[in-house]
This record gives C-alpha cells, sequence and structure tokens, in this order.
C-alpha cells in the first residue's frame, strides 16, 4: 500500500448541536453542513474542513460527525487521532467544551505526543502532535 491507509472517518453523535460545538471550540474550526446520501436515509451530517482535492493522495483523512437512528456513540472500539501543532492547546480546551481528558500530554517517543479525549457524546479521541 502505498498511501495512508485511512480515508474516511464518521464520529457518530447523540445531540449534533452539541457534538458540533466541542469540535469546532476545541479545534477551533467550522464545520460544514452535508446532505444526507439519499432522501430515504434520516440522518444529519457536518463534515470535518479538508483540501477535497487531495484528501486522497495525501497524509489525512476526511470526516464527519453523523446523527443517524441505530448507530449510537460512546465507546472506544475505534480511535481517531486529531493532527495539531501541539496536543496540549486543543486539549485545554476539551472540558470547557463539555468533554474530558482521559489522559493527559504524554511522550509516545520518536513519534510524538498524544493526549486521549472524551468528547460531549462519549466517544474517545486522540490528539497527536510531534
Amino acid at each position: 500500500m502505498q498511501v495512508n491507509p485511512v480515508v474516511w472517518f464518521e464520529i457518530y453523535v447523540q445531540d449534533m448541536q452539541r457534538a458540533k460545538k466541542f469540535y469546532e471550540t476545541v479545534f477551533g474550526i467550522t464545520l460544514e453542513k452535508m446532505p444526507a446520501p439519499t432522501a430515504e436515509m434520516d440522518m444529519e451530517m457536518w463534515a470535518f474542513p479538508s483540501d477535497k482535492e487531495t484528501a486522497q493522495t495525501s497524509y489525512g483523512a476526511c470526516g464527519m460527525l453523523v446523527k443517524m437512528d441505530g448507530f449510537p456513540s460512546a465507546g472506544c472500539g475505534t480511535l481517531v487521532y486529531f493532527g495539531c501543532q501541539d496536543c496540549a492547546v486543543e486539549a485545554s480546551r476539551v472540558v470547557s467544551s463539555g468533554g474530558a481528558i482521559v489522559r493527559e500530554k504524554m511522550s509516545i517517543g520518536e513519534h510524538g505526543f498524544i493526549v486521549l479525549a472524551s468528547d460531549t457524546e462519549g466517544n474517545m479521541i486522540g490528539l497527536h502532535s510531534m
């Protein structure tokens, strides 16, 4: 495999406005409203900003928040890591945005640093920086 194997992620939520506010505040971004794939699907989706022209060929993956019946949030079966300049900066906004710090900034040796946090929906996420 010659490209990053992760090409997409979805973070399932129960309260879209609460989750949207959390991610926009922690990362200092604006999520973009996306239409449901079909009219029959009752779902709400908000995409993270991405460079859609080079997303398939460069490092990183696109993704969005999704609210859909039958797909609960919470748990930690899959962990999405968000890239940061200094993960301590984004981590400093987690608690005031309604989330929780699960593991403070820690070294992962030559691979940089990580923080583990939970969002307002109970999903665990990772923050990574070099």
